[in-house]
């Protein structure tokens, strides 16, 4: 995108997908059931570097239409996907056996909030190794019961850990479906 222009907004994604935790996704191909907790660590990686070696295509930085990201977007929306659920999961173990509560976040907000239509390949690239990393450590440290501590959304809908590592897997999972158009 040009340095000064606005895009549209993309088209807001209002789909609740939670479901995802207990149902395989047909669209990208994830299925939860695949996935034991021991396998978040590489998964994260696996995914994220799919990502990642998408953004450095010729036209990462184009959106395919006006209201879809550019894969440029994308990444930066997986590597801000990767800091929240990091630290969702460190709020839900530090209060555990309490559930922890989380503002909603918006996406979509955030995307314009930070510009992402702005950033290079390579900033986010960076941005995305730093924080994909950081989460595939996070989500290698629960043991036991640990994978039950709880959290709340700000709409209400509750996860546990192991069901946020869940729904963490699955995002990364479908938007590297959508940079790459192929299934997990």
């Amino acid at each position: 995108m040009s340095e000064t222009a606005v895009p549209p907004s993309a088209t807001p994604d209002d789909k609740d997908w939670t479901w995802t935790t207990r149902s395989p996704c047909a669209e990208c191909g994830f299925d939860p059931s695949a996935c034991p907790t021991g396998s978040f660590p590489t998964a994260i990686r696996e995914f994220a570097a799919r990502v990642e070696t998408a953004i450095m295509g010729p036209d990462a930085t184009l959106r395919p239409d006006p209201t879809t990201w550019s894969t440029v977007e994308y990444a930066y929306h997986v590597a801000d996907v990767c800091e929240v659920m990091s630290q969702r999961l460190d709020a839900m173990l530090a209060t555990a056996p309490a559930a922890a509560r989380f503002e909603s976040w918006d996406g979509e907000a955030v995307a314009v909030e930070k510009e992402y239509w702005r950033a290079t390949p390579a900033d986010v690239r960076e941005l995305l190794r730093e924080r994909a990393e950081a989460a595939a450590t996070r989500f290698a440290s629960p043991v036991g019961d640990q994978w039950e501590a709880r959290g709340l959304r700000g709409d209400g809908v509750g996860f546990t850990a192991h069901s946020l590592g869940l729904y963490l897997l699955h995002e990364l999972a479908h938007h590297a479906h959508d940079v790459e158009g192929s299934p997990v």
